[in-house]
């Protein structure tokens, strides 16, 4: 696998990706998002063989796009950058690549000056995906009841306690959800977060 980094904001670059193996597809099309992909390195913008996704980097084939993330600046902190979409391929997700991505953008984002990532996310399966690739519950919301999480650039975050990622777990707890999503916040009752690098199952 290869993580590749298409272009910052400024750059403007375009990731068209298929809209029934992506969640999100339409937002990936928008120019004023950087983004960063995962995808399989012997085809990595190969533009031939093997079955095409459909999948472009601003108007050129990019083949086998696993995984995707899209990012920009916040407007009043210049130094905190906000994931604002994170698709995996719906084959292939809670395999670990979301995070893999993530801690990948982590990195690039420490070499371009910034010191923290945010994110807000809206399911428990995302809140465990983001707590393995360093992020931690901030105790906060948005306006559409998302959770914000965040994590240091340069390394995963500190003082990931039980208490405040139960506490991000019982945010969920309260709201009607899928049996999919209540099964898991079962399993999950009383645990410790999960390690910085776990890329197996959630």
């Amino acid at each position: 696998m290869e993580a590749r980094l298409l272009g910052w904001p400024a750059d403007g670059p375009t990731l068209r990706l298929d809209h029934r193996r992506f969640s999100y597809a339409g937002k990936f099309v928008m120019s004023n998002t950087g983004k960063a992909v995962l995808s399989a390195p012997e085809r990595a913008g190969s533009g031939s063989g093997g079955d095409r996704s459909g999948d472009s980097v601003d108007g050129g084939e990019y083949d086998d796009v696993l995984a995707a993330v899209a990012f920009n600046g916040d407007r009043t902190e210049p130094d905190t950058l906000w994931l604002r979409y994170v698709t995996v391929r719906r084959d292939l997700r809670g395999a670990g690549l979301g995070p893999r991505l993530c801690r990948f953008v982590a990195g690039r984002a420490t070499e371009r000056g910034y010191d923290r990532l945010r994110i807000a996310v809206n399911n428990p399966f995302a809140y465990e995906a983001l707590y393995r690739a360093g992020f931690s519950y901030t105790g906060e919301e948005t306006g559409l009841a998302e959770l914000v999480l965040e994590r240091p650039a340069e390394k995963p975050a500190d003082g990931r306690s039980e208490r405040t990622y139960q506490n991000g777990l019982d945010e969920y707890r309260d709201r009607d959800l899928s049996a999919a999503e209540r099964a898991f916040l079962e399993r999950k009752e009383g645990a410790a977060p999960p390690p910085t690098g776990m890329d197996g199952p959630i």
